[in-house]
């Protein structure tokens, strides 16, 4: 039986009147397991309306009670978590161990959202000129959009709507047509936690909603993460007219290894970080840089074997490393590059293609790949490929190493692996790149900090979460007040602290 998936706006399921559908699979069987329906403008506009009418009240309301509202969702999440593991593995195809991680994480960021009274809090001073003081406020901003990708369908709503509306403002979610249905559900538990109707919508849909919610005059901020052509595309259409924007790309995350690293160390925590969930990860590393010929040979050897006890399996085989891939025209996407990368003559010395899995031989399935002496010029290293793939670079000097992801078009993460803590604490202030990781393969901030790329992937200046994510959904309002005594002859042509 196939679920149908509509729209979820002012605080109900909304039947979608386009008529035009997109289908819903499931990557471990390879068939159909759904459908979603792709808003027109007209329900987008009324998705906006709906955010718009609740921000009124929304954003009126104390914050202490925003906050409550975070809380019961935050235990609404945790009561279902595994009834939304089971969706994410079913239509993206993570093993639920990997679904559960995408759940905690966005749940991480609910959590830091439940502190907003203190978060929102403003400055005072006291006597900034005679008799004057001057404090700030934080002000919601108004109607916020978050266009999220298939790969988190938890995490990245959370990380976005989670801070939104706990500072005050309502929420139009669209989230991938490829697995919509965390986000929905997501919708409803966020009512069921006594939110009005109205502030988190979710407005299924592909470019033609996206147009719609970037350039509706209503709306005051988007938050995004794709690909960075795409980001770059949303960052400058939201620039025209003045919307606050962060549109986060794609990405080419390197792991350094150092000749004194523990390479066994390295070779556990990179299979990980390269080949969990299928690589579609915007954080997955998939580029390793060797310094020096004899680590590159104890490290390609050393993940060879690591490659050769993964398994990979159905999303819901409990031993297994990793699922399928999300879709069979990704899976061709990922295999091309495969073949690019040889054709540019890297060396291909595990080879994931062809991988069947007995009894889902229609699966989206892919093996892990590793590749080694790839060079800096290949088209196949400059790209993102997303997938299982892991590319081995070979480098005589810390400083070349350091050069690599520093000059790359990416800027996402980057990890050393070392023992040396004064290469790691250069390596760390010099590289070019947002999120450093040192003996961490993936340095994902805690979400108390904030998470970003620099270059090709984030547009704009502001990150997700934390602080960062604070100031994104709020504007500071500063108010400098006097109560004179007695009023003074005369005008003045003075600022007041001045007097």
């Amino acid at each position: 039986m196939t679920k149908a998936y509509d729209h979820f706006i002012g605080g109900e399921t909304v039947t979608g009147a386009s008529g035009n559908y997109r289908d819903i699979f499931n990557p471990s069987l390879g068939d159909v397991s759904g459908t979603v329906v792709l808003a027109n403008s007209e329900e987008v506009d009324l998705a906006v309306k709906s955010a718009q009418e609740a921000f009124h009240g929304w954003s009126a309301l104390n914050p202490q009670r925003r906050a409550r509202v975070m809380f019961n969702f935050k235990r609404l999440i945790e009561e279902h978590a595994d009834e939304l593991a089971l969706i994410i593995s079913e239509e993206h195809g993570k093993v639920l161990a990997d679904s559960h991680g995408d759940i905690q994480r966005g749940l991480d960021v609910i959590e830091f959202a439940c502190g907003i009274p203190h978060l929102t809090k403003g400055e005072y001073s006291q006597g900034a000129g005679p008799g004057i003081d001057v404090y700030s406020m934080r002000q919601p901003i108004g109607v916020a959009v978050g266009i999220t990708p298939f790969n988190f369908p938890a995490m990245i709503p959370m990380w976005m709507f989670g801070v939104a509306i706990a500072t005050g403002c309502t929420f139009i979610l669209k989230p991938s047509e490829k697995d919509p249905g965390v986000p929905l559900r997501l919708a409803e538990l966020m009512m069921e936690a006594g939110a009005p109707a109205g502030v988190l919508n979710v407005v299924n849909g592909d470019k033609a909603a996206v147009d719609a919610l970037i350039r509706h005059d209503d709306v005051k901020a988007v938050s995004f993460v794709g690909s960075s052509d795409i980001a770059h595309y949303v960052y400058q259409e939201c620039a025209k007219t003045g919307k606050r924007v962060q549109a986060m790309g794609g990405a080419k995350n390197h792991g350094i290894i150092l000749p004194d690293a523990d390479i066994a160390q390295a070779v556990k925590d990179i299979s990980g970080a390269a080949y969990g969930s299928a690589g579609e990860r915007c954080m997955a590393l998939s580029a390793v840089v060797a310094v020096g010929e004899k680590t590159g040979d104890q490290f390609v050897e050393a993940m060879t074997d690591e490659i050769n006890r993964l398994k990979v399996g159905i999303s819901t085989d409990e031993e297994a490393d990793y699922g399928p891939l999300v879709t069979k025209e990704h899976r061709k996407k990922v295999e091309d590059y495969i073949q690019m990368g040889i054709d540019e003559g890297a060396e291909l010395v595990v080879d994931g293609r062809g991988f069947s899995l007995q009894g889902y031989e229609s699966g989206f399935f892919l093996g892990p790949s590793l590749f080694d002496k790839v060079k800096p010029e290949m088209k196949s290293y400059e790209d993102e490929i997303f997938g299982p793939v892991l590319q081995v670079l070979r480098t005589e000097t810390f400083e070349s190493a350091l050069d690599l992801p520093s000059q790359h078009q990416y800027g996402n993460g980057v990890a050393i692996f070392t023992r040396n803590g004064g290469a790691a604490r250069e390596f760390a202030q010099q590289v070019e790149v947002g999120m450093v990781g040192i003996n961490v393969p993936i340095p994902v901030p805690v979400s108390y900090h904030s998470f970003g790329g620099w270059k090709r992937s984030a547009f704009g200046d502001t990150n997700q979460h934390g602080m960062e994510g604070v100031r994104f959904y709020t504007r500071t309002k500063t108010v400098t007040q006097r109560w004179p005594e007695q009023m003074t002859e005369g005008s003045s042509f003075i600022m007041p602290t001045m007097d």
